[in-house]
């Protein structure tokens, strides 16, 4: 099943939500939502800096995720960043493909 990092940040709205129902209950709604679509959440953890929530979790596809990052967005209580997270085993499977590539000016 493919594995994807998120990187949220709350909007004003969205901070005033976490701060009214605090973040264990926000977890919960995460965990849920994820679980409802066939997937499993790895981990979870808050955050200073950049991103205020990271989140690593197990989809069915890209379509389930790209789902989830339409409804996500269009609540408009959180920006989230998809990142998709590659295996050691999906790099030893792309290292044995046989490429034919000509850098540009050869």
């Amino acid at each position: 099943m493919p594995k994807y990092l998120w990187e949220a940040k709350y909007t004003v709205a969205g901070s005033q939500g976490l701060i009214k129902d605090g973040g264990s209950s926000r977890i919960s709604v995460v965990e849920k939502l994820v679980s409802n679509l066939g997937g499993s959440v790895e981990s979870i953890y808050y955050a200073f800096g950049d991103a205020d929530l990271y989140a690593i979790v197990d989809l069915p596809d890209h379509a389930t995720a790209a789902a989830i990052s339409l409804s996500v967005a269009a609540a408009g209580g959180v920006t989230v960043k998809t990142t998709v997270l590659l295996s050691p085993e999906d790099i030893d499977d792309a290292a044995h493909k046989t490429i034919e590539y000509r850098p540009p000016g050869d």
